[in-house]
Protein backbone atom coordinates (compact mmCIF):
# COMPACT_ATOMS: atom_id res chain seq x y z
CA UNK A 1 0.00 0.00 0.00
CA UNK A 2 1.52 3.10 -1.06
CA UNK A 3 0.93 6.56 1.01
CA UNK A 4 -1.97 7.98 -1.60
CA UNK A 5 -3.74 4.73 -0.82
CA UNK A 6 -6.64 5.09 2.25
CA UNK A 7 -6.28 3.24 5.06
CA UNK A 8 -8.91 2.88 7.90
CA UNK A 9 -8.81 2.55 11.24
CA UNK A 10 -11.72 3.45 13.56
CA UNK A 11 -11.04 2.61 17.37
CA UNK A 12 -14.09 0.90 19.05
CA UNK A 13 -15.23 4.22 21.93
CA UNK A 14 -17.94 1.92 23.35
CA UNK A 15 -17.71 -2.08 23.87
CA UNK A 16 -14.84 -3.98 22.10
CA UNK A 17 -16.23 -5.17 19.14
CA UNK A 18 -16.31 -9.53 18.38
CA UNK A 19 -13.52 -10.35 15.30
CA UNK A 20 -16.96 -11.12 13.24
CA UNK A 21 -18.13 -7.51 13.81
CA UNK A 22 -15.08 -6.41 12.55
CA UNK A 23 -15.23 -8.61 9.47
CA UNK A 24 -18.48 -7.41 8.84
CA UNK A 25 -17.96 -3.55 8.99
CA UNK A 26 -14.36 -4.26 7.10
CA UNK A 27 -16.61 -5.92 4.28
CA UNK A 28 -18.89 -2.74 4.35
CA UNK A 29 -16.18 -0.21 4.55
CA UNK A 30 -14.75 -1.98 1.24
CA UNK A 31 -17.87 -1.93 -0.57
CA UNK A 32 -18.84 1.68 0.28
CA UNK A 33 -15.12 2.88 -0.59
CA UNK A 34 -15.57 0.91 -4.31
CA UNK A 35 -18.79 2.93 -4.64
CA UNK A 36 -16.87 6.31 -3.74
CA UNK A 37 -14.33 5.66 -5.65
CA UNK A 38 -16.19 5.43 -8.97
CA UNK A 39 -15.42 9.28 -9.49
CA UNK A 40 -18.62 10.13 -7.05
CA UNK A 41 -19.97 13.55 -7.22
CA UNK A 42 -19.45 15.24 -3.47
CA UNK A 43 -23.07 16.56 -4.37
CA UNK A 44 -24.00 17.60 -0.75
CA UNK A 45 -22.62 18.64 2.34
CA UNK A 46 -23.71 15.50 4.05
CA UNK A 47 -22.05 13.48 1.43
CA UNK A 48 -18.63 15.33 2.02
CA UNK A 49 -19.40 14.51 6.07
CA UNK A 50 -20.28 11.05 5.23
CA UNK A 51 -17.68 10.52 3.19
CA UNK A 52 -14.96 11.87 5.51
CA UNK A 53 -16.52 10.31 8.87
CA UNK A 54 -16.12 7.16 7.09
CA UNK A 55 -12.70 7.30 5.42
CA UNK A 56 -10.59 9.11 8.02
CA UNK A 57 -10.82 8.43 11.85
CA UNK A 58 -8.30 6.73 13.41
CA UNK A 59 -6.19 6.75 16.46
CA UNK A 60 -3.58 8.70 14.87
CA UNK A 61 -3.42 12.12 13.29
CA UNK A 62 -4.12 11.79 9.55
CA UNK A 63 -4.11 14.75 7.00
CA UNK A 64 -6.14 13.82 3.60
CA UNK A 65 -6.65 16.52 0.77
CA UNK A 66 -9.58 15.49 -1.54
CA UNK A 67 -8.38 16.62 -4.94
CA UNK A 68 -11.80 17.24 -6.81
CA UNK A 69 -12.74 18.42 -10.50
CA UNK A 70 -14.81 21.27 -11.61
CA UNK A 71 -18.30 19.32 -11.26
CA UNK A 72 -16.83 18.75 -7.66
CA UNK A 73 -16.12 14.67 -8.67
CA UNK A 74 -13.77 13.34 -6.47
CA UNK A 75 -10.29 12.82 -8.47
CA UNK A 76 -8.24 11.78 -5.85
CA UNK A 77 -8.15 11.21 -2.26
CA UNK A 78 -4.94 11.25 -0.46
CA UNK A 79 -3.22 11.09 2.68
CA UNK A 80 -0.42 13.26 2.41
CA UNK A 81 0.87 13.17 5.85
CA UNK A 82 0.60 10.83 9.28
CA UNK A 83 1.31 11.74 12.55
CA UNK A 84 1.12 10.71 15.88
CA UNK A 85 -1.75 11.05 18.46
CA UNK A 86 -1.82 15.13 18.65
CA UNK A 87 0.16 16.28 16.04
CA UNK A 88 0.54 15.77 11.69
CA UNK A 89 3.21 17.81 9.96
CA UNK A 90 1.58 19.66 6.95
CA UNK A 91 3.72 20.49 3.64
CA UNK A 92 1.42 23.38 2.10
CA UNK A 93 3.87 22.68 -1.32
CA UNK A 94 3.08 19.22 -1.26
CA UNK A 95 -0.46 19.49 -1.14
CA UNK A 96 -0.75 22.57 -3.59
CA UNK A 97 1.83 20.38 -6.33
CA UNK A 98 -0.40 17.07 -6.01
CA UNK A 99 -3.27 19.02 -6.63
CA UNK A 100 -1.75 20.45 -9.47
CA UNK A 101 -0.15 17.06 -10.96
CA UNK A 102 -4.03 15.39 -10.75
CA UNK A 103 -5.86 18.65 -12.58
CA UNK A 104 -7.45 19.23 -9.68
CA UNK A 105 -9.73 22.69 -9.85
CA UNK A 106 -10.62 22.14 -6.09
CA UNK A 107 -9.60 20.64 -2.92
CA UNK A 108 -10.81 19.84 0.85
CA UNK A 109 -8.77 19.49 3.51
CA UNK A 110 -9.06 16.80 5.77
CA UNK A 111 -7.77 15.57 8.93
CA UNK A 112 -8.70 13.90 12.54
CA UNK A 113 -8.44 14.30 15.68
CA UNK A 114 -7.56 11.11 17.48
CA UNK A 115 -9.15 12.86 21.03
CA UNK A 116 -12.20 12.61 19.31
CA UNK A 117 -12.83 16.73 19.73
CA UNK A 118 -13.00 18.16 16.40
CA UNK A 119 -12.87 21.31 17.81
CA UNK A 120 -9.75 23.33 15.63
CA UNK A 121 -6.65 24.71 17.20
CA UNK A 122 -4.96 27.92 16.45
CA UNK A 123 -2.14 25.64 14.00
CA UNK A 124 -5.18 24.00 12.21
CA UNK A 125 -6.27 27.52 11.38
CA UNK A 126 -3.32 29.15 10.35
CA UNK A 127 -2.12 26.07 8.16
CA UNK A 128 -5.87 26.61 6.73
CA UNK A 129 -5.31 30.34 6.06
CA UNK A 130 -2.00 29.19 4.37
CA UNK A 131 -3.11 26.47 1.89
CA UNK A 132 -5.98 28.84 1.07
CA UNK A 133 -3.17 31.71 -0.48
CA UNK A 134 -1.46 29.34 -2.26
CA UNK A 135 -4.82 27.83 -3.67
CA UNK A 136 -5.15 31.40 -4.59
CA UNK A 137 -2.37 32.18 -6.09
CA UNK A 138 -2.49 29.18 -8.46
CA UNK A 139 -6.14 29.15 -9.18
CA UNK A 140 -7.27 26.69 -7.16
CA UNK A 141 -10.82 26.55 -4.62
CA UNK A 142 -10.44 25.39 -1.31
CA UNK A 143 -13.86 24.78 -0.22
CA UNK A 144 -13.62 23.67 3.20
CA UNK A 145 -11.40 21.71 5.69
CA UNK A 146 -13.51 19.79 7.73
CA UNK A 147 -12.02 18.24 11.33
CA UNK A 148 -13.11 14.48 11.49
CA UNK A 149 -13.88 13.83 15.62
CA UNK A 150 -15.76 10.95 17.08
CA UNK A 151 -19.65 11.21 16.10
CA UNK A 152 -18.91 14.76 14.81
CA UNK A 153 -17.18 16.97 12.46
CA UNK A 154 -16.18 20.49 12.17
CA UNK A 155 -15.86 22.55 8.86
CA UNK A 156 -13.89 25.54 8.95
CA UNK A 157 -15.92 27.37 6.52
CA UNK A 158 -19.27 26.95 8.03
CA UNK A 159 -17.27 28.28 11.17
CA UNK A 160 -16.17 31.53 8.80
CA UNK A 161 -12.55 30.68 9.48
CA UNK A 162 -12.01 30.14 5.32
Amino acid sequence: MNRHQKTFGMKPQSAPLLAEEQVVIYEARQILLRRLNQNPVLSSWQAVLDYCALTIRGDVERFHVLYLDKKNRLISDECLATGTVDHVPVYLREALKRGLEVNATALILVHNHPSGDPEPSRADITMTKEIQKGCKVLGLSLHDHIIVGFGREVSLRARGEI
